[in-house]
């Protein structure tokens, strides 16, 4: 019975820190923050990514460190290998680090239920096995849209 109650507390806890954290629709600057170090934003951009709001839904771009990546899904590894699971498909992005040197790696436009919380993304590779990961998103910094 205990365990029932703090589950139920834990549940209303994270229900209304995602409804405090809703944003106004707009452009903003983002953490996007991984559990594994081979999953990663690109270093030239600090780990930030684009988060976008738009009627209360907010979706983050993200530009990662390579090609090597494929496919990401909003949820698990056993999720995305069902049939008729939407995959999110990748753009390719150009980045410039600190010394002027230019890659082009993927990008994903990254459905974000809540911020402040970690969520699944699931993700396959060059390697074509499914992985589970563990995201959040943090620290939105709205964007200057005169530049």
């Amino acid at each position: 019975m205990v365990f029932l109650l703090l589950a139920i507390a834990l549940l209303f806890t994270c229900s209304a820190l995602a409804e405090t954290d809703r944003l106004p629709d707009g452009t903003y600057s983002a953490v996007f923050k991984t559990d594994s170090g081979m999953f990663r934003v690109s270093e030239a951009l600090g780990n930030r990514g684009v988060l976008t709001v738009k009627d209360g839904q907010m979706m983050i771009h993200v530009s990662l460190n390579s090609k090597k990546i494929l496919n990401l899904f909003p949820g698990t590894a056993e999720e995305a290998k069902k049939e008729g699971a939407a995959l999110l498909m990748p753009t390719e992005d150009e980045v410039t680090y600190e010394d002027g040197y230019t890659e082009t790696v993927y990008g994903f436009d990254v459905p974000v239920p809540f911020l402040n919380l970690e969520f699944d993304l699931a993700l396959i590779g060059t390697k074509g096995k499914w992985y589970d990961h563990k995201v959040s998103v943090s620290e939105p910094l709205p964007l200057d849209e005169s530049k």
